[in-house]
């Protein structure tokens, strides 16, 4: 077995444990609850009512110090499920068209260094596996991952892993939901955090990058609105030369409805970047 099979053998294990099992029904309508909101093609009832039963579920919801990490795990998400939701109730017309002045701004800028890079954008369907699904397409267009093995659980595996292996790296970017303790994750809730992140549709963010760009040994520029304009996530220190072997997402805050999300940024075709030029000579 050469170097090249060991090193995806590691990267992308099997599962060995189960996610957490008590109000595992819950988890899953939440998730579902979350697509529906998420979704562009849902009417704007639907959402209304998915947030409706979200906000429902939180205020059911009870935490307290004496309980076990894989339930205050259960209930920082019903909160963040919740805030989405509260987000997404009809506010005040000023407070709607501020929010969407922001989605077309980020739209604006986003686009602006896709152009500037001769990328185009790849939409991801927004369903809590975004970010995975995204670096999961770069990586098999940097024929980094064949397609076979090129999807979300497995990239996820290969986060969960590398988070796992490296406590110290992440612990203290890993807040706890215990609010007495000491704000970091015991380790019965990291433990519950790479389960989370290895075997639900938990949204992914910075330390999930940071875990995939080490883990295949590749940078991470993930292109967003705002300043700085591409946040960059390098393997290694100094990173490394080859410019070319790079993976490059966009990060949206406004422009899919509620929460984060990440698309993949491919390379224009040639015959696209002809048809751009042509564009602004007309």
């Amino acid at each position: 077995m050469g170097k090249k099979s060991k090193l995806k053998k590691a990267l992308l294990p099997t599962p060995t444990t189960s996610p957490p099992a008590d109000g595992q029904d819950d988890e899953q309508l939440m998730d579902d609850l979350l697509q529906l909101i998420d979704s562009r093609n849902e009417p704007e009832a639907v959402k209304q009512e998915s947030a409706a039963v979200l906000n429902e579920m939180q205020t059911t919801q009870q935490v307290s110090s004496k309980q076990d990490a894989k339930s205050r795990f259960k209930a920082r998400k019903a909160r963040k499920a919740a805030a989405l939701a509260e987000n997404y109730a009809q506010g005040d017309p000023e407070a709607e068209a501020r929010l969407a002045k922001e989605a077309k701004d980020e739209e604006r800028d986003i686009s602006r260094v896709c152009e500037e890079l001769h990328l185009q954008m790849h939409e991801i369907n927004p369903d809590g596996h975004c970010l995975f699904s995204a670096v999961a397409d770069q990586l098999q267009l940097l024929s980094i991952l064949p397609a076979s093995e090129a999807s979300y659980t497995n990239i996820r595996a290969a986060a969960s892993t590398f988070i796992h292996t490296h406590p110290d790296d992440f612990l203290p970017f890993l807040t706890s939901a215990d609010e007495a303790g000491s704000g970091l994750m015991s380790p019965e809730e990291f433990d519950g955090y790479c389960v989370t992140i290895r075997d639900t549709a938990a949204w992914g963010g910075e330390p999930e990058i940071q875990a995939l760009s080490r883990a295949f040994n590749v940078p991470i520029h993930v292109v967003q609105g705002g300043q700085p304009p591409v946040v960059v996530h390098d393997p290694s220190h100094p990173p490394p030369e080859d410019t070319k072997r790079v993976v490059r997402i966009s990060y949206h805050r406004r422009m899919y409805g509620l929460g984060e999300h990440y698309n993949s940024l491919r390379p224009k075709s040639t015959r696209a970047q002809i048809s751009n030029a042509l564009k602004g000579i007309l």
